[in-house]
């Protein structure tokens, strides 16, 4: 598909923006449209996934029939059902007369899934009917009705992660994942971003008769670096509200930024309640117990450390590249040790492994000052030798005791179900495997 084609669809259906992701996504859509192939489409909420779903109907066979939108999320559970399959007179109270649903109004035509998500699990049974082999009964009826539709969804969550919930069918995902579509965020269009913001601030201003909104250089790269996480939808809000109130039509950075809410511009990492329910992440787990779990390897990779420190300093164990290259990753353990060696570096810091050194001698005794780690040693600690090898052996039994208790959890949290349980401590099924022998768990 050419350039030229790519921004004619633009044009016809008003998407502004040339990032790479969002042209491939159009490409996608024009290249299904033909067809008559389900279309999952996944984006933040925002990132205009409806549009797409306008492109798939008008550039296929079906643009002659009826394009309906429905966002599962705002009906009630109660009666979803009636309104995508109809229902007939005295089916439920207040069903005064028979009534076509969506899936047969829109016979020849395509029906737009949003929020699919949201969808009960006993409707998705209904829908996965229709996608098979297009058919559906209407609430209170007995009689199989024939329908063909093309169904678009679209999703803003990961529905992989609601089929290991148990909360989407797994069998619907894959009927209704056949096309994939993702939309980008716009955080990730770059300067999209302050495109769309001249088109808002236009069209506000050809509406209302005003001057339109400019910004000034470092305006636009505030603009840019901004997150949005309300998306498209976030943006068009805060160029008609800077065009409304702002009486100077040109605004600089410090202006702009009074607009910017301000807990949205941090960029570090959050964790979000309920998110995370499969892979490594940290799934429903409490704060506790992930704050156990990190004690947990950092307390493992110490042991390591030590052991290969240990060795190395009674000379039975040769310094090798993998050995070095292990104490080189995880030097910021040993940096406050720099200035307390008692051994003097090299001339080059990098020779001795990126931030510690090694003693002078194999056969030196680990010393370890410990004036510099406590302000209340006495003269005679600090020439004192540390022996951590009585360490290994209890920190090892201490180490397989939290494991097994980590294993336990998982298993108990996901109803004996190895695969999420191996998922949710970050391991391999068969890592878990050889976990539940080596405690004797196998029986749990």
């Amino acid at each position: 598909m050419t350039n030229q084609e790519i921004q004619s669809i633009k044009q016809r259906f008003g998407i502004i923006g040339n990032a790479p992701a969002l042209n491939y996504a159009i490409q996608v859509a024009t290249q299904v449209a033909p067809t008559d192939m389900t279309v999952l489409i996944t984006g933040e909420s925002g990132s205009g996934k409806e549009s797409f779903s306008k492109i798939i109907h008008a550039l296929s066979p079906r643009k002659h029939g009826q394009f309906i939108a429905i966002n599962c999320g705002a009906i009630p559970e109660g009666t979803i059902d009636s309104e995508l399959f109809g229902h007939e007179k005295g089916a439920f109270t207040g069903a005064n007369e028979a009534r076509k649903g969506y899936f047969e109004v829109t016979d020849g035509g395509t029906i737009f899934l949003d929020e699919i998500a949201e969808m009960p699990l006993g409707t998705q049974a209904r829908l996965l009917r229709v996608l098979e082999n297009g058919e559906f009964i209407r609430v209170g009826s007995s009689k199989v009705q024939k329908t063909d539709v093309r169904v678009v969804a679209a999703t803003n969550v990961n529905l992989l992660d609601r089929v290991q919930a148990g909360k989407f069918r797994e069998d619907l995902y894959y009927r209704l994942n056949t096309v994939p579509i993702t939309v980008p965020p716009l955080r990730e269009r770059g300067d999209d971003i302050y495109l769309l913001f001249r088109k808002f601030t236009a069209d506000f201003s050809e509406k209302h008769r005003v001057k339109p909104i400019s910004l000034t250089p470092d305006a636009v790269r505030l603009l840019t670096r901004f997150r949005f996480p309300g998306n498209i939808r976030q943006l068009k809000n805060l160029a008609e509200q800077i065009s409304v109130l702002e009486m100077e039509r040109e605004v600089d950075a410090t202006r702009l930024a009074t607009y910017l809410p301000a807990a949205q511009t941090s960029q570090l990492p959050a964790l979000l309640p309920g998110h995370g329910a499969s892979g490594g992440d940290f799934g429903s787990y409490s704060e506790r117990d992930i704050l156990y779990r990190l004690l947990f390897d950092m307390r493992r990779d110490m042991t390591d450390l030590k052991k290969v420190v240990l060795e190395l300093a009674t000379g039975n164990r040769p310094a090798a590249a993998d050995t070095q290259e292990l104490l080189r990753q995880n030097s910021h353990l040993f940096n406050n040790l720099n200035e307390a060696s008692p051994y003097p570096g090299p001339e080059n810091p990098a020779e001795a492994g990126a931030g510690y050194y090694l003693p002078a001698s194999p056969a030196a005794p680990l010393r370890v000052d410990v004036s510099a780690a406590s302000p209340y040693a006495d003269e005679d600690d600090i020439d004192q030798t540390e022996d951590i090898s009585h360490e290994t052996e209890e920190e090892t039994l201490s180490l397989d005791a939290i494991e097994k208790e980590m294993i336990l959890k998982a298993l108990k949290k996901h109803h004996n179900k190895r695969k999420y349980a191996a998922q949710d401590l970050g391991i391999s099924e068969r890592t878990l495997y050889r976990k539940l022998k080596q405690y004797d768990l196998e029986s749990a």
